[in-house]
């Protein structure tokens, strides 16, 4: 059985505010730590009002308080909006805080729309091309490679580096480099078995890692029942919606019937988008689960949970790892 992760966008739900998301993230990461998950993610993004980890690095420093032994990390940092000297200061800092329990996960996408994209660059002259460069930079600054200039906290500090895309750019990125690749299939699959295939196969053993490592995103939304979990679903269906026409927002309740409101074109586009998902009971999940691993072979599944009730959030985590965690950790005895 692959291995199982959180990744949590500090979901702001209607009529919430980002402390009580942030307070949120802390206990879903406290659970995610004493049901056995082996990591735990928060994700960048800006301007967008149903999100609240935008200053990851800070939100990782509280989670990380919160919690004893659950690796930490970003899913990801996106790096064309930062200099990679800053981001090796920052994780630099939470491995110093919090020793070996450090991930960094780095993307190349704005996390944002282009406006938000000028408000935190000032230009747009950071091209996200410059990438694959700026990886290097950031890995150099934790080696102590870049001559006068040095990352402290940062230098000499054991962080693994992931990749993380949506495309076959970050697959091949992450082949040539030797480092584990994070493929968006919680979101964006289309591309999801290509890139696997390319990443493979072009795979280059490096000092972090000796044999590729693919970890995939993807979506639960277990319950008691498999029309309780469909209804858990619908909130994640809205914000997808909301996203695609422009109008992000909070993260809206439960809607019944939502997708069937829809014409057909918007209900295809859903059904692909979400697409690498497990929704229903824990034998339906279970099921699930295993059929996607089966199927594309993963190492890691990290897994992404958009409910708006926090405490069925946590609910349904503790059903994913009763289904697949537990069964997997009795069969390893």
């Amino acid at each position: 059985m692959a291995k199982l992760s959180v990744l949590d966008l500090a979901p702001i739900v209607e009529g919430g505010t980002a402390g009580e998301a942030l307070r949120q993230a802390a206990d879903l990461a406290r659970a995610a730590e004493r049901l056995g998950y082996t990591r735990y993610w928060m994700a960048e993004h800006h301007s967008m009002p149903g999100i609240a980890s935008a200053a990851t690095a800070v939100a990782l420093a509280y989670v990380g308080a919160q919690t004893s032994t659950i690796r930490i990390g970003s899913g990801g940092i996106m790096l064309p909006n930062h200099a990679p000297l800053i981001v090796a200061e920052q994780f630099g800092t939470l491995e110093s805080l919090f020793p070996g329990r450090i991930d960094l996960g780095l993307g190349r996408a704005p996390g944002t729309d282009q406006a938000a994209a000028y408000a935190m660059r000032r230009n747009l002259a950071s091209d996200a091309n410059n990438f694959p460069n700026d990886v290097v930079e950031l890995i150099g600054y934790f080696r102590g490679d870049n001559g006068r200039v040095r990352a402290i906290p940062g230098e000499g500090l054991n962080i693994p580096v992931y990749i993380l895309g949506s495309s076959l750019f970050g697959a091949e990125l992450a082949a040539a480099l030797g480092l584990p690749y994070a493929f968006a299939s919680h979101f964006a699959p289309q591309m999801m078995m290509e890139a696997i295939d390319l990443y493979r196969r072009r795979f280059e053993p490096s000092a972090q890692l000796d044999r590729p490592y693919v970890m995939l995103g993807f979506n639960c939304f277990a319950a008691d029942s498999d029309e309780e979990a469909e209804l858990l679903a619908t909130s994640i269906q809205q914000a997808f919606v909301a996203l695609r026409t422009g109008q992000p927002t909070q993260l809206p309740p439960p809607k019944a019937g939502f997708s069937e409101s829809l014409p057909m074109q918007a209900r295809a586009i859903l059904r692909s988008v979400l697409s690498c998902s497990a929704i229903g009971t824990p034998e339906t999940v279970r099921r699930q689960v295993e059929e996607f691993v089966k199927r594309t072979e993963a190492d890691e599944l990290i897994v992404t949970s958009q409910i708006h009730d926090p405490e069925a959030r946590i609910r349904s985590y503790e059903l994913l790892a009763d289904a697949c965690l537990k069964p997997a950790k009795a069969a390893a005895r």
